[in-house]
């Protein structure tokens, strides 16, 4: 069930990407979204609990703005006061990702461009400098959590980059509390996620014990070894005019081979998605 649930969920190594030295791009994109807060929610221990995960997910519900659940046979609320503490949200600013002032919104438009010529707030991510298309995807798979192809920058998350990039305030805890919230609303089919987040939720529970835990996996945490894979297959799918998604953890390699009749199938590797 966890392995599921987690195939679109990136980890950030924070130690690790802020320490890499030849490129100043994701350095700075990495300190905005640390300086935005949002540091110990995407920097949390990577651990899971799969069965106590899955008894969550069954059983939350929202009650009176709290999610409860019943996990480990004991009852559960998590306010969104608590989620906050938990992970060090800010609790004020905008809650409303509309509100990032218009001039900002403009001059990010040649600021994230890939070539200098100003981009849509709603574009494909390969106008964007590789340095923002990976933002896109943290925010995509995350912070909103979404399935499906991460090709296209939505508005919304056009918005979320440049309210981190300017330092603008948000309130991240009102906003990824909502979410959570719609994931366990069962009259809503929203993407689940938030794996390892809920899973520090319930650890952090004095009443619930927890059963056998599971590592996430290294090659979903974001480091100065993963981000430079993601660099070069970018650049690769870049000078072939690509436009498959790459992952983190995969270089697009093509070697010639003789003619077949027989088509190969793909390998575990090919098919690993970030």
């Amino acid at each position: 069930m966890a392995s599921s649930l987690i195939a679109n969920a990136i980890q950030i190594n924070f130690d690790s990407v802020l320490g890499i030295s030849d490129n100043d791009g994701m350095v700075n994109m990495f300190k905005a979204l640390e300086a935005s807060g949002l540091r110990g929610f995407l920097c949390c221990p990577s651990i899971l609990y799969e069965r106590e995960l899955e008894q969550f997910l069954d059983t939350a519900i929202v009650q009176e703005g709290d999610i409860t659940c019943a996990v480990s046979g004991k009852y559960v609320a998590i306010s969104e006061s608590r989620f906050a503490g938990v992970f060090g949200l800010p609790t004020e600013g905008l809650t409303d990702i509309s509100a990032v002032p218009k001039d900002l919104v403009y001059n990010a438009r040649s600021i994230f461009s890939h070539s200098g010529e100003p981009v849509s707030f709603s574009c494909n991510k390969r106008l964007l400098k590789y340095e923002y298309r990976l933002l896109n995807d943290i925010l995509a798979k995350s912070i909103m959590v979404k399935a499906g192809s991460f090709d296209a920058v939505t508005h919304e998350r056009f918005l979320m980059m440049k309210a981190i990039h300017f330092g603008v305030k948000v309130n991240w805890s009102k906003i990824l509390f909502e979410v959570l919230k719609e994931m366990v609303d069962k009259t809503i089919k929203r993407a689940k996620g938030f794996e390892v987040q809920i899973c520090v939720l319930l650890k952090s529970e004095p009443v619930v014990t927890l059963g056998d835990a599971t590592i996430f996996p290294q090659l979903k945490i974001l480091s100065a070894k993963t981000l430079s894979t993601y660099v070069a297959t970018n650049k690769t799918i870049d000078s072939r005019g690509e436009t498959v998604e790459p992952g983190v953890a995969k270089v697009a390699i093509v070697r010639k081979k003789s003619v077949s009749k027989k088509k190969s199938a793909p390998t575990d590797a090919e098919r690993t998605r970030l």
